[in-house]
């Protein structure tokens, strides 16, 4: 028995390939939430784990890190010239609309985004849909170099950010957040 269908091969095709915009009004309310939730984060001081003992405090702790401090540079930062590469986190900003959009970890700083990276791509969606509510951005990215140059420890470190801040390009804010820019 053959299975019916509402189109033709060809207007399903061009109907699955349509990416779902968003009206001005949604992605507005949507930047807004993001940007509440992270003012809220950055201006409440974080509890201080009380200790027994002098310890000093960690370089690496991620109470201690704050994003919107680091010097940014533009996306096409992996297009200069750059032959040293380290391990670092980097954190992907509007900083027009003050709000932290992605947060990774490389070993080879100067490596991680010349070849096929999703963030790219959800960084595209999302300068296209603003563009086109003339909504202005400044999508830029900064580097933390006090990044631990071993991987577990780098990534851990990683997804403490990640938690705290809740990147809404990073998979584990998707539930969150949802998906309006992926491709």
């Amino acid at each position: 028995m053959e299975q019916l269908s509402l189109f033709s091969a060809t207007e399903y095709k061009n109907l699955n390939n349509q990416k779902p915009v968003m009206d001005a009004e949604f992605l507005q309310q949507w930047k807004s939430r993001v940007l509440t939730y992270q003012q809220r984060i950055r201006n409440t001081e974080a509890p201080q784990q009380v200790s027994l003992f002098d310890l000093a405090a960690s370089h690496c702790d991620p109470e201690r890190i704050d994003p919107f401090k680091l010097y940014l540079q533009s996306m096409a930062f992996y297009r200069m010239p750059d032959n040293y590469g380290q391990a670092a986190i980097y954190f992907v900003i509007d900083s027009d609309a003050e709000i932290l959009l992605y947060i990774g970890e490389t070993s080879q700083s100067n490596k991680r985004w010349k070849n096929t990276h999703d963030c790219k791509e959800y960084i595209g969606s999302y300068q296209e849909l603003n563009h086109r509510y003339e909504i202005k951005t400044a999508v830029n990215i900064g580097f933390w170099w006090d990044a631990p140059v071993e991987r577990k420890p780098r990534q851990a470190l990683e997804q403490a950010l990640i938690q705290k801040w809740k990147s809404p390009f990073n998979k584990e804010m998707w539930e969150l957040w949802g998906q309006p820019f992926k491709s």
